[in-house]
Order: structure tokens, then C-alpha cells, then sequence
């Protein structure tokens, strides 16, 4: 009997820190569950919450986005030549092209202006780049007919051609003004049976004129392929020939340089307000491209309305508009 005592206590010891080792292992195992079914809790609380934003979307915007990335769409670039410190310029021009959503294209709207001047620029407009991100400052000095638009062409390619990308970054480049509405839905559509290279697309200048081989694209908004881009940023011809007009010195570097075999003539798809009335004036008519000379909010509100571009709004308890 006495020599079974010492014996349970060899038995009772190591059953005991067994039975401790056992717990805290089966401690550990639960906190370890616990913790992954909290995190499976906030990832699925997250994926609920990005499911029902991702829904809340309309589905023609999913649609659109879709289409969008496709390898085979027009990739299109339009520069805005405005001045840095047109703000609301920007903004208003942001809302009209950010509702335009066309179908088969990668259509990127860029506001050009030179170097920043001023200490509020600096701060407003760095501002608007981090919001937006939709700002090209380039490195000359602010101007209209003293090589901006140079400036503008031959800075593209060190900006995009990248090993990362596609080539072209974009099929098609355009220089427009911040007074020119376009509809880039049938902006789109007319470039679909076009060349891409080589491609000189706009208003023919004068205006009687119907042949883009004559003479040159109106500076309310012309269009280019990648290939003269690249030839801009290379060839001597537009470096020694910067002040004038800009758009009809772009039209002398193209003939000096026997450039664009490839033209479109989009008149009277393109056209200036009809007020006043001139001879490159045209009634606002259904198969537009673009509207120019919108010099006041009077026009561009008349514009609007006509092209019925608030139709698409959605109802809401929030508001009414009648």
C-alpha cells in the first residue's frame, strides 16, 4: 500500500501538466478560429459592401466600361488648350464629357495648359491633378500662336510610348479648344471606317471650302494619327516654322512634310454656333460632331437642351426637376 502512493503521484503529475498542455493548446486553437472567422467576417461584410456599390451602378455604365476594354477599340487622346487659370472651365467641361460614355472607345479628355505662373495655380491646380488627374502641364511659356500647339504635339510620345503599354498609346490625337462641344459618340462612329495612319480629320478652312487636300483643319478641334505625332516630335520642318495662326501652321507643316495622304473633310458634322450667322455657321441638326464658338453659358445651356443630353437622368426621392 505505501508503494502505491508514490506511484499515483508519478501518475497524477504528468496527467496534470498534460491536462494544462492540452487546455492551452485547445486555447490557442480557438483564438486561432476565432480570429479567422473575424476576418472572414470583414472580408465578406467588405465583398456585401462592394457588391451593393458595384449594383447600385446603372448597367449601362457597366455596359460602356466593358466594351471600353477591349483591345480592338479607338483609343482616342483630345487635348484641351485652356489657360491654367480657368477653373471653372474645367469643371463644367469635366461634367460634359464625363456623362459621354462611348461605346468601342478608350476616349481620354486632357486639359493643356504652359507652365504654372502663380502661387495659387500651384496649389489649385495641383489640387484638381491629384482629383482628377486629367491635366497636362507643359514646359513653355503661355501662348496661343507661338508654337503652344508644337509644344503640345512633340511632347506626347516621351509622355506615352511606354514598353509597359500598347502602340500606339492612342490611334488618334486631337487639339481642340475649351469653346467646342463635341458629341464623342458620333465623333467615334465617323472615325470607325478610317485609317489609322497617316489621318488629318476636321473642319476644312475657308469655310466654302469642301476639300481637305487645299488648304487646312479649323483650330475648333483637328485630329491626327499616332504616326504624325511621332513625325511632329521628329521632323525639323514644324520646329522652324512656329508663329502664326496655329491652325493654319499646322496645316503648312502637314503640306511642307507631304503628310496626311489620309483626310476627312467631318463638315457639316462640325460647325460654329449658328449665332451670328456666317458662312461657317450651321442650324444644330441631329448627326452633329461638334458645336464651336460656345463663348457663354447662354449657348452652351441652348446647345445642351437641344442634343437632349439631361434625358438620361435618373428619378430620385432626392430631387425634381421638372
Amino acid at each position: 500500500m505505501k508503494s502505491s502512493k508514490p506511484d499515483r503521484r508519478r501518475f497524477i503529475i504528468p496527467s496534470f501538466f498534460f491536462m494544462i498542455l492540452f487546455l492551452c493548446v485547445l486555447a490557442c486553437i480557438n483564438e486561432v478560429r476565432f480570429d479567422n472567422l473575424l476576418r472572414f467576417g470583414r472580408c465578406a461584410f467588405a465583398n456585401t459592401t462592394t457588391n451593393t456599390a458595384s449594383h447600385s451602378m446603372s448597367n449601362e455604365v457597366v455596359i460602356d466600361q466593358a466594351a471600353n476594354s477591349s483591345s480592338e477599340d479607338i483609343r482616342i487622346l483630345i487635348g484641351i488648350l485652356t489657360l491654367p487659370d480657368q477653373y471653372h472651365r474645367r469643371h463644367f467641361l469635366r461634367m460634359i464629357y464625363g456623362t459621354q460614355s462611348p461605346v468601342g472607345a478608350q476616349v481620354d479628355v486632357k486639359f493643356v495648359f504652359c507652365n504654372l505662373t502663380k502661387e495659387d495655380q500651384k496649389v489649385l491646380v495641383a489640387l484638381e491633378i491629384m482629383r482628377y488627374d486629367d491635366i497636362i502641364i507643359l514646359n513653355c511659356k503661355e501662348n496661343m500662336n507661338k508654337g503652344k500647339t508644337y509644344t503640345y504635339f512633340s511632347s506626347l510620345p516621351e509622355m506615352f510610348n511606354s514598353s509597359d503599354g500598347p502602340y500606339p498609346p492612342y490611334h488618334y490625337v486631337m487639339k481642340t479648344d475649351d469653346d467646342t462641344y463635341f458629341r464623342l459618340e458620333n465623333l467615334v462612329a465617323s472615325l470607325k471606317p478610317l485609317s489609322r495612319d497617316d489621318l488629318y480629320y476636321g473642319y476644312v478652312i475657308p469655310c466654302p471650302s469642301m476639300d481637305p487636300f487645299v488648304h487646312y483643319m479649323s483650330g475648333m478641334g483637328y485630329l491626327i494619327s499616332w504616326d504624325i505625332v511621332e513625325w511632329i516630335k521628329d521632323s525639323d520642318i514644324p520646329k522652324n516654322h512656329l508663329e502664326g495662326p496655329e491652325d493654319k501652321v499646322f496645316g503648312d507643316w502637314i503640306r511642307e512634310g507631304h503628310r496626311a495622304k489620309n483626310r476627312y473633310n467631318a463638315k457639316w458634322s462640325m460647325y460654329n454656333f449658328p449665332e451670328p450667322p456666317t458662312r461657317c455657321t450651321h442650324e444644330l441638326w441631329p448627326d452633329t460632331v461638334a458645336v464651336h464658338l460656345l463663348k457663354n453659358q447662354e449657348k452652351w445651356i441652348r446647345t445642351l437642351k437641344y442634343f437632349n443630353v439631361t434625358d438620361n437622368l435618373k428619378p430620385s426621392k432626392l430631387y425634381h426637376i421638372p
